[in-house]
């Protein structure tokens, strides 16, 4: 390795420092955890990079003994004999550092593998306060950039250390062996080396994190203002010249420290450079006197000036191998941290099955309080110093009900009453902390997963969907489905006749958010959803509370398929939902203040009288959402 990558290898090194702290053996015991399926490879791998280093020392030994053949006038066949070893080694060391490679990948893959699977798959079990809470970014920068960061401790530090340690033995060896004068004269110049990098580092480091806080900034921006609803709300009101300054703003500080960073680099390698020559003119110079005095062969001064760049790469790496390794572990580090946050929600062992048949929903004496940030939250996800310490107000107080099977329950009430709490504690969105939710005569908390979703089918108000095909939507809910059940559950979704007009049918990419389609087509999308995945009990949460009332004609009569022989929660918005109810239940700060029929409750002229008037009986009054 030349003294000009040296000096790029170390300015990369220290600009990815982390801070000095000590190793934790509970996290290498981890790691090792993670390394145990790969420890065959990584051995060979090892032995390997070893293997590499010796032969790295060997060649400059062979080009030091042509040089003493040819000064020696011996035999060409000495001369031949040597080169075709060089060229031996050449080849040699060829093919053993892409086979060295190959392992370095598959170990690195493999490894990567296996951190995302385990964070993908952990993150899934999160409950949904975990996701009401973490930036979305924060979350994928440690499936990426993490991951990457954790995956380099085997692949490039783990080896480099090794390989550097063997490489600096060996060279510091035979070098002493040659000439320990011209060795120990060629170590003084390391000082110059490795401190004007630490300090370049250090102040290359501090621009480029600065960068980094520009660029995520800028990230940031683009990614909340290019989404459908953020690019209308910047029309509607963020004034897209200012937010054009802003952006402009940004970018232009990342280019004057681009320039900056490029200069302090460009001085860095050339005074690095520079003292490669010095170091080489020095071994040339006093081996060249040792060698006209007689007291060095001429091959051996070759052999030296060659080994000098093998030592002061290992030389310098290994002065910065605690930074590579620490900034491995904290890699490691958070990665375990998302891993070790436990899910709060979880399958119970021995968790059964709803019974068989119609299911009836029954609320017994329900007490519920959101969970604070620190028992579903990490600071470093929410991009925050330090958690939000609110939480754990009871929310619901003592809430009772029960829905027999093929019965609708409409929940009415004010904003922020706690309708669509109530609402997400059947699916286990959430858990209840005293009280119990049950379906068919089961608490919730008893059954499976599995069990859950294939008995409850929730249409929410937002409608979501993803950047997919309409058929890729509509596979969520049963993904054996055949095209007939999707085309018969979007005729009694009543869209079938517009997914047909559209060029692409079924195979429709609906667009981010599903924002490609009406409000009312994408309503009627997630019924139709619903309808597929054939629900013994259907929860919607205001399913047509922003819809015109074209739109919700429509939703509705797609409502009336989704709820027809099917036990039903709703939280009611319009009229014709609470007319239909079997119950209605009037909620007011997490208590049932009312209960009975709609005919019962107007007669007794209490809250939801009151509501009725307000919300319900002029359809141009839209009511608010829980």
């Amino acid at each position: 390795m030349s003294m000009e990558v040296t000096a790029w290898h170390q300015l990369y090194s220290l600009n990815n420092r982390t801070e000095r702290r000590p190793l934790s053996r509970a996290t290498l015991r981890r790691i090792a955890g993670f390394a145990r399926p790969h420890r065959r490879r990584i051995v060979l791998f090892l032995l390997l990079s070893v293997l590499l280093a010796g032969l790295a020392v060997v060649s400059p030994l062979l080009a030091g003994r042509v040089v003493d053949a040819i000064f020696q006038r011996e035999p060409i066949g000495v001369v031949v004999t040597v080169s075709l070893l060089i060229a031996g080694l050449a080849l040699a060391e060829a093919g053993l550092g892409l086979l060295n490679r190959w392992l370095s990948a598959t170990i690195g893959e493999g490894l990567i593998l296996d951190l995302r699977t385990s964070v993908f798959d952990h993150v899934q079990r999160m409950p949904v306060a975990f996701f009401t809470r973490t930036r979305t970014g924060a979350l994928v920068s440690r499936l990426n950039n993490d991951v990457i960061g954790a995956q380099r401790a085997f692949t490039d530090t783990l080896s480099g250390v090794v390989g550097n340690l063997v490489t600096l033995v060996l060279t510091l060896t035979v070098m002493i062996g040659i000439s320990w004068q011209i060795t120990l004269l060629a170590l003084v110049l390391l000082p110059v080396f490795v401190l004007p990098a630490r300090r370049m580092g250090v102040r290359i480091a501090r621009l480029r994190r600065e960068a980094a806080d520009h660029n995520a900034a800028m990230g940031t921006q683009m990614t909340e203002r290019f989404s459908a609803p953020g690019a209308t709300l910047v029309k509607l009101f963020g004034r897209p010249a200012r937010e054009s300054a802003e952006f402009a703003a940004r970018a232009g500080r990342v280019r004057d420290i681009g320039v900056r960073t490029a200069m302090n680099q460009s001085v860095f390698v050339t005074a690095l450079t520079l003292v490669s020559a010095l170091a080489l003119a020095l071994v040339y110079g006093l081996g060249g006197f040792y060698a006209l005095t007689a007291r060095l062969d001429p091959g051996a001064v070759v052999s030296l000036a060659l080994l000098l760049t093998r030592l002061y790469a290992p030389l310098t790496a290994l002065a910065n191998a605690r930074v590579d390794v620490m900034s491995a572990v904290v890699s490691f580090e958070r990665v375990f941290e998302v891993l070790d946050l436990q899910p709060l929600i979880q399958e119970r062992p021995g968790a059964r099955a709803v019974p068989d048949g119609p299911v009836s929903v029954e609320f017994d004496d329900v007490r519920f309080a959101y969970p604070s940030a620190d028992k579903v939250s990490l600071a470093s996800l929410e991009e925050v110093a330090t958690l939000d310490s609110r939480g754990g107000v009871e929310v619901l107080h003592g809430v009772s009900f029960r829905a027999e099977p093929g019965q609708m329950v409409a929940l009415v009430g004010s904003s922020g009453a706690g309708k669509s709490t109530i609402a997400q504690l059947l699916p286990r969105l959430y858990d209840v902390d005293a009280g119990a939710v049950r379906l068919g005569g089961v608490d919730v908390r008893d059954l499976t997963f599995d069990a859950v979703r294939d008995t409850l089918g929730m249409v929410t108000q937002d409608g979501h969907l993803f950047h997919d095909t309409i058929r890729a939507n509509l596979l969520l809910a049963r993904p054996e489905a055949t095209d007939e059940e999707i085309w018969d559950a979007l005729t009694r979704a009543r869209l079938a006749t517009m997914i047909a007009s559209l060029p692409d049918g079924l195979d429709t990419v609906v667009g981010e958010r599903g924002y490609r389609l009406s409000g009312g087509e994408r309503q009627r999308l997630t019924i139709a959803r619903l309808l597929l995945a054939r629900p013994r009990v259907v929860i919607l949460d205001e399913a047509t509370a922003a819809l015109d009332s074209t739109s919700e004609a429509a939703v509705q009569e797609a409502l009336g398929e989704a709820l027809q022989g099917r036990t039903a929660v709703v939280i009611a918005h319009r009229l014709s939902t609470i007319r239909a109810a079997d119950l209605i239940l009037v909620i007011e700060d997490g208590r049932v203040v009312e209960r009975g029929t709609h005919a019962e409750l107007l007669a007794a002229e209490g809250r939801y009288e009151e509501l009725y008037r307000t919300q319900f009986a002029d359809p141009a009054v839209s009511g608010a959402a829980a």
